[in-house]
């Protein structure tokens, strides 16, 4: 069982993360009209999956922008903001915000995700919700980039997340 920290307190998740080399796996999740996507339907592009424990606190916020930034320039980069908040209010924030450049992926509905990925918080104040984590998917969806990031208060690292991304273009 992997393990984060929630301002410098252990946090243990429900499993253990894909590994770099591993074939991403598949889940369906919630776009802002309500639609469902999957992992599976975005063929011949770099995922980028961007897990965030909600869009409601201000460091997922600031992480939200910055990859929304990052990846403009990017053809053929497909970035999913991941977590269970709702769709409404995943698609309010990106509205005011202006965020186009990545889509929202809510795990409320299945939460396939979250036992695919193992990235759910079994304790702490945030118990249930994802932990902060980045991963890069090539078009065969192989994972060439994992970030379980040390403390949800904390951002990922962007340079190393971009490096990767461009490593495959």
């Amino acid at each position: 069982m992997d393990k984060t920290n929630f301002k410098g307190n252990p946090v243990n998740l429900a499993g253990n993360l894909p590994k770099v080399g591993d074939e991403a796996p598949n889940f369906k999740y919630v776009k802002s009209d309500l639609s469902e996507g999957s992992l599976a339907e975005i063929n011949d592009k770099v995922k980028v999956l961007i897990v965030v424990p909600s869009l409601d606190t201000g460091v997922c916020q600031m992480e939200t922008r910055q990859f929304n930034a990052q990846l403009k320039e990017r053809d053929g980069v497909e970035g999913l903001i991941i977590s269970k908040d709702l769709p409404f209010a995943m698609n309010r924030f990106c509205e005011a915000e202006g965020i186009k450049n990545v889509t929202n992926a809510s795990d409320f509905r299945y939460h396939e995700f979250s036992k695919a990925y193992g990235l759910d918080m079994t304790e702490g104040p945030l118990k249930g919700l994802h932990a902060r984590a980045v991963f890069v998917v090539d078009k065969n969806n192989k994972i060439t980039f994992s970030e379980l990031v040390d403390d949800i208060t904390h951002e990922p690292n962007y340079d190393n997340v971009m490096k990767a991304v461009d490593a495959l273009k």
